[in-house]
């Protein structure tokens, strides 16, 4: 087993896309001027042959170093740029400092020496460290594991370590009250902070970022000990992540200012502010209905960081309108701190994930794909990205016809989506079942899956006379 999961390592590495082999093309020619700065200044802060080993910039510019919050978010447009090991590299070193002696945190940023960043850290005693990033990363090496099917984020002994310890010992180490939520106390100051909101004035004891981001690792967690075949377990972290997201939704819900809370208070009183939304939407603990719906219009950001959800966010729940807004926000040459790393992957990744749909699922080796072209845009195609130990080109035409192809690598599984409820879709001309399902806000889509062996073209549309 061992052997065999160092040659498919191997095998991953050489048959992956070239670095910054993505390309984009549009009808639309602000996307295509959007796509193309965002990928050369995302490229511009790719690194090689330091003490840290690959590495790409993902904090403030300047500092040479990577942050558990910013590689978690830039990790699927650094996937699309062909970056895939620079990010298992990124995350390993995140993985295997989780120590007792920081109360099962890690290290909250590192440099390109591969030490934690001093100016965050000085010992184990005193540092700086955001309380959702454990959960945030676990998150994020599943969804890596997503797109790529690499065994070590399943098998790796640091990464197993990592979630284990976070959803078990991390938990209860600052889980004072036992309720299940890690809390945060003002004596705590800087080293535990109990939200991404770095507000220590205020100092809360819990964000919503921190409930939602914890809901998200253990769906993960869950997902994780699934397909390792620990049934038990995944029934455990189901269960927990359940309760988490009915408390989120139940307790967390302000029915007079119709959003949620943004934090817990440490008189355990709710306080009660515009927190864009982010949180619930990111992490996925909104459940689908009033409150879903409530927050996607109310989403907005106070900062270039925080702005560079939007368009993912936007797309992922339908509010195709918004995304493209959004995306040409990020790209347009005026934005303030526009060089911030974080803009320039979040745009890549919003534009293959988002715009053009792209869901991998590296479980059974299928590629969803779904048109979030708006009426500005009347086809884009997206080529040379890699998946898994695969290259692929998507196109959409609008949102009545997809094409993809198979540049390289086995056969995969193409799920082709369309939005409402349809009985027939065309497959190369020819009629099919279309199977129905519901989108994360709660809408209706059709699909069809087809082989797409080794360097072969499918395209699906929508018959004749059907309304997109």
């Amino acid at each position: 087993m061992k052997q065999a999961w160092i040659l498919f390592i191997v095998a991953g590495t050489l048959l992956g896309a070239e670095r910054g082999a993505v390309v984009f093309e549009s009808s639309d020619q602000r996307l295509r001027t959007g796509f193309d700065w965002a990928k050369k200044q995302a490229l511009a802060y790719v690194f090689t042959g330091d003490p840290v080993g690959n590495w790409y910039e993902a904090s403030l510019p300047g500092r040479d170093a990577f942050c558990m919050r910013d590689v978690s978010h830039q990790s699927t447009g650094a996937q699309v740029l062909g970056l895939a090991a620079f990010t298992r590299n990124m995350l390993s070193k995140f993985a295997s400092n989780i120590a007792e002696s920081r109360d099962w945190c890690t290290y909250w940023e590192i440099d390109k020496s591969g030490h934690p960043a001093s100016v965050d850290y000085k010992n184990d005693r005193d540092f700086w460290y955001n309380l959702p990033a454990n959960f945030d990363l676990l998150a994020c090496c599943y969804r890596q594991y997503l797109w790529t099917g690499d065994p070590v984020y399943l098998r790796g002994p640091e990464f197993q370590n990592f979630y284990r310890r976070t959803v078990r010992d991390y938990v209860a180490r600052w889980d004072k009250d036992r309720d299940g939520i890690p809390e945060s106390y003002t004596s705590y100051g800087h080293r535990g902070i109990g939200s991404y909101d770095e507000d220590l004035d205020r100092h809360v004891l819990a964000g919503a970022d921190l409930l939602a981001a914890e809901a998200a690792a253990f769906r993960a967690y869950s997902a994780i000990a699934d397909i390792r075949g620990d049934s038990a377990e995944a029934a455990e972290y189901r269960r927990k992540a359940g309760s988490l997201t009915r408390l989120y939704n139940d307790r967390w819900w302000n029915p007079a200012t119709s959003r949620f809370y943004r934090a817990m208070l440490q008189d355990r009183t709710f306080y009660d502010a515009g927190n864009g939304a982010i949180s619930e939407l990111w992490f996925g603990i909104a459940e689908p209905g009033a409150k879903l719906e409530r927050s996607l219009d109310a989403v907005s950001a106070s900062n270039v960081e925080t702005s560079s959800y939007l368009p993912e966010i936007a797309y992922r729940y339908g509010r195709d309108d918004a995304g493209y807004k959004f995306v040409l926000q990020l790209t347009d040459p005026s934005l303030k701190r526009r060089e911030y790393p974080e803009v320039s992957y979040a745009v890549v990744g919003a534009v293959a994930q988002g715009l053009m749909g792209i869901t991998p699922d590296a479980r059974h080796r299928t590629i969803e794909t779904r048109s979030h072209l708006t009426v500005e845009t009347a086809w884009a195609s997206i080529a040379n990205v890699p998946v898994f130990d695969n290259e692929i080109t998507v196109r959409h035409d609008g949102k009545r016809e997809s094409r993809f192809t198979n540049q390289r690598g086995p056969s995969v599984q193409w799920k082709a989506a369309f939005p409402g409820r349809r009985k027939v879709l065309l497959v190369d001309g020819k009629r099919r079942q279309a199977a129905p399902s519901l989108t994360p806000e709660g809408a209706q889509q059709s699909a069809v899956t087809v082989e797409v062996k080794p360097g072969a073209t499918h395209t699906v549309r929508l018959p004749t006379g059907a309304r997109p």
